[in-house]
């Protein structure tokens, strides 16, 4: 998936001789924690909902606090800040945000302002990818690592004719020579299908439900 097919096009955004108050005026309106900061077409910064609150004096300071609220937003931004293009890969902007320990990213094409991308954007699009967000059930077996093998417990599901929504492939911390198969599938009785799959050999950690008998 790329960036493009996930990013916001409609961006608030911010110039650097705004002020704080500007700012905070922004974030309240548009319900946002994020924004962009243009000058001349660039993207020189990023302001956070943190960049306020480090730019803005506690509520127990005595000494004048109307200063603090006509900062420009050159002041309390993020300069230079990471930025991505649209056809850069969602898994690999993931990596970026967690390497980075950033919350948002300008997306930059042609060297303008092309998109805005947050880290909730990222978690939604995650629970799109596993198929959190339609009714259904979780399944996650346990196989050996190697190849076929996801063609094997698919035939049970289509034997079931149930569809899948997901699958995800982790390591199993227990035995290295294994992984762990999560299907995210369309069905909310899916007792008849874990029976078969521990029928044909196949080790069902989740749900953990006792063999039926037929």
């Amino acid at each position: 998936m790329l960036l493009e097919e996930i990013m916001k096009t409609e961006v608030h955004s911010l110039n650097p001789d705004q002020t704080v108050q500007n700012v905070i005026d922004l974030f309240e309106k548009e319900r946002i924690r994020h924004a962009p900061v243009v000058e001349d077409g660039k993207v020189v910064g990023v302001v956070s909902d943190r960049d306020l609150k480090d730019a803005l004096p506690s509520r127990f300071t005595v000494s004048p606090k109307g200063d603090s609220y006509k900062k420009t937003v050159r002041e309390i931004m993020t300069s230079d800040p990471v930025i991505a293009h649209p056809m850069d890969s969602v898994e690999e902007i993931a990596m970026v945000f967690y390497e980075q320990q950033i919350g948002c990213l300008p997306v930059v094409s042609g060297g303008k302002l092309a998109g805005f991308i947050t880290e909730t954007d990222l978690l939604y699009t995650f629970i799109e990818l596993t198929g959190t967000h339609q009714p259904g059930s979780q399944i996650e077996v346990r196989v050996a690592d190697r190849s076929g093998v996801l063609l094997e417990v698919s035939k049970v599901f289509y034997q079931h004719n149930i569809n899948v929504l997901s699958v995800l492939v982790y390591p199993d911390r227990e035995k290295k020579e294994n992984k762990i198969l999560v299907f995210r599938v369309q069905t909310m009785n899916p007792l008849a299908l874990i029976n078969d799959l521990r029928k044909e050999g196949f080790d069902v950690l989740w749900p953990n439900m006792p063999q039926i008998n037929e």
